[in-house]
């Protein structure tokens, strides 16, 4: 079930009967949900379940369950599973034939998106990134030319690199940094990724759990792009061999050597290499 993720009042009625009526309470720490459960007068027992412990609790999690006790789970905020090993244990309940439900309520990815602006008709949540900037960069390109609106998770200390990497790769799209979601000192943050990542680069890491959300590509700023990249193809391919030529221009754009070769091979493919059609036969 979900809890809060930062103001204490945001659980619900349900969740509340549920902590109060069921056998037991598996969560991340056990130190915060006794918090939540202290605040609204609940003694039900907890143990942890966590990703260092999950593979040894699963099988004593599910024996209890199937000897008729109700377990929750809980993680220390927001809503299971998302970004955290608890999909395993759903996974293998349903194998089992036991019953799971779920309690839904607080999610930090949704109340980002929501307070974004940005567009919420498709989005794509990739949870964490890698932390080194090699895999994060490879991460975007897989999904750089989605039109989706993106949102990740970030730790104030990395966030700077993520959005430095994230306007390489993305260019300067619509952001939002959105953190203490809920709580007092709320803030939602908005601007292209590059100044985004100028800011944090100046200003340094921020207090508190962040949000990412990045505005999917703009329509006539990538047919702009994919012109430009066509022009100065065509300009390097008249003096240049087409490997050569996509390092060029690669190097010229920023953009990956992958990309521009395979439109330098493409443009080569049919013949549009100085804007002519190919020759026939």
């Amino acid at each position: 079930m979900a809890t809060p993720i930062g103001n204490a009042g945001d659980i619900t009625l349900r969740a509340l009967e549920t902590l109060r009526g069921v056998d037991a309470i598996a969560c991340e720490d056990t130190r915060v949900t006794a918090g939540l459960l202290r605040r609204y007068g609940i003694a039900t027992p907890l143990f942890p379940y966590h990703e260092h412990n999950a593979a040894r609790m699963r099988p004593q999690i599910l024996g209890r369950i199937a000897d008729g006790q109700a377990i929750a789970l809980v993680s220390d905020a927001g809503t299971p599973l998302i970004s955290d090993p608890g999909y395993k244990l759903v996974r293998e309940a349903r194998d089992q034939g036991l019953a799971v439900y779920h309690l839904p309520g607080a999610n930090a990815a949704i109340t980002a998106l929501v307070l974004s602006g940005l567009p919420s008709d498709r989005f794509l949540f990739l949870g964490f990134l890698p932390h080194k900037s090699g895999g994060r960069r490879a991460a975007l390109e897989e999904v750089r030319g989605l039109r989706t609106t993106l949102v990740l998770y970030e730790s104030p200390q990395r966030l700077a690199d993520l959005l430095a990497d994230a306007a390489a790769i993305l260019g300067p799209r619509d952001a939002v940094m959105a953190r203490e979601l809920t709580k007092l000192f709320e803030e939602v943050r908005r601007g292209s990724l590059t100044d985004l990542a100028a800011h944090y680069a100046a200003a340094g890491a921020p207090k508190g759990e962040v949000v990412v959300v990045i505005g999917p590509p703009d329509a006539a700023a990538e047919q702009a792009d994919a012109a430009d990249l066509d022009s100065l193809l065509r300009q390097a391919l008249a003096s240049m061999s087409l490997r050569d030529a996509a390092a060029h221009v690669a190097t010229a754009t920023g953009q990956p050597r992958k990309t521009v070769y395979a439109r330098a091979l493409e443009l080569g493919r049919t013949g549009d290499s100085d804007g002519t059609p190919p020759d026939t036969p």
